[in-house]
């Protein structure tokens, strides 16, 4: 096993992150596949994925066991099980439309083919027996966030569904469980985000900071619970990480939220092994018909199981 000592200049650094710059792991993406298959360790104790946002502090022992028994034929397990998930929501000869499980990057990250499963790798192998078809994404979603997600099957359509998302002329309307009582029931969120390459996190930009984006939703309050309130979300944007940073920022992070809590500590109010979030809704025009499509993905088990757990907390009080 490889150990490190976390030194005072890295302390507050996400684990993720930190291995990413250790030479023996090289990437943020291959440091997510070792913690998903267990060869991570913490000041003595197995890590995973949910752990990847953790923040370390000085005198940390980061540990490395690469071949770690048990880890290849666990991986493999994976992906078999991953290929039983995929769920096609709507499929032509121009495009083809998935309900993403949590957990699931849609694409590898830069330079991290093969490094993992995606969901990209599970549309391109549904779509193998297809002559000179291979999928190409249009837009992403988190990692931790399920729901849908399109995918062109040529460059043209590519290219004209993109250039709808530009435009912001698509509805994408999510599904999101935060914490807190939200006022008022419906409303929009403006902010400029920047992405800040070191944390690998958005973060509320300066207002003259050149490399700025607008980041723009509307919200309405569905349902609220004690310490909770479930939000129908539409983005106008589409910035990485944005419903959950702009939550964030008013105080209502979402449920199961490790990265964007600005404050508001751990631990309180309802709980979840993923941020509460899914894509629910989303429709654009048909790049080869010009006829509009609107698709649906059902709320996944682990957020019916959150809600029927609020529901009966709401009950009992």
């Amino acid at each position: 096993m490889t150990r490190w000592r976390v030194n005072a200049d890295d302390e507050g650094h996400r684990l993720d992150a930190w291995l990413a710059r250790r030479p023996e792991v090289g990437s943020r993406g291959r440091a997510r596949t070792w913690l998903e298959r267990g060869k991570v360790f913490l000041n003595g104790a197995a890590v995973g994925f949910p752990d990847a946002g953790r923040r370390l502090q000085a005198g940390d022992e980061v540990g490395l066991w690469v071949d770690r028994p048990g880890t290849a034929s666990a991986a493999r397990r994976e992906v078999r099980d991953l290929r039983d998930q995929l769920r096609i929501v709507r499929e032509d000869a121009a495009l083809l439309v998935a309900d993403k499980p949590a957990g699931l990057l849609v694409e590898p990250l830069p330079g991290e083919a093969g490094a993992e499963p995606t969901l990209l790798d599970l549309v391109a192998d549904h779509l193998r027996n297809a002559v000179q078809v291979r999928p190409l994404v249009v837009h992403r979603i988190d990692r931790d966030t399920s729901g849908l997600v399109l995918f062109a099957k040529t460059r043209a359509a590519q290219e004209a569904l993109k250039d709808q998302f530009e435009r912001r002329t698509p509805s994408r309307v999510y599904v999101a469980v935060v914490q807190g009582l939200v006022t008022p029931q419906a409303g929009t969120w403006r902010d400029r985000l920047v992405w800040d390459k070191v944390q690998l996190r958005q973060r509320r930009a300066h207002p003259q900071d050149a490399h700025a984006k607008e980041a723009i939703a509307r919200y309405r309050v569905v349902e609220q619970f004690a310490d909770a309130t479930v939000l129908e979300v539409s983005l106008v944007t589409g910035k990485r990480n944005q419903i959950r940073v702009q939550a964030g920022l008013r105080g209502y992070p979402i449920v199961g939220e490790r990265l964007y809590r600005f404050g508001v500590a751990r631990g309180t109010g309802p709980t979840l092994d993923r941020q509460a979030l899914h894509a629910a809704r989303l429709a654009f025009t048909h790049p080869v018909s010009g006829k509009q499509v609107r698709v649906t993905a059902p709320v996944p088990g682990d957020l019916r199981e959150l809600l029927a757990r609020l529901k009966g907390e709401r009950r009992r009080g």
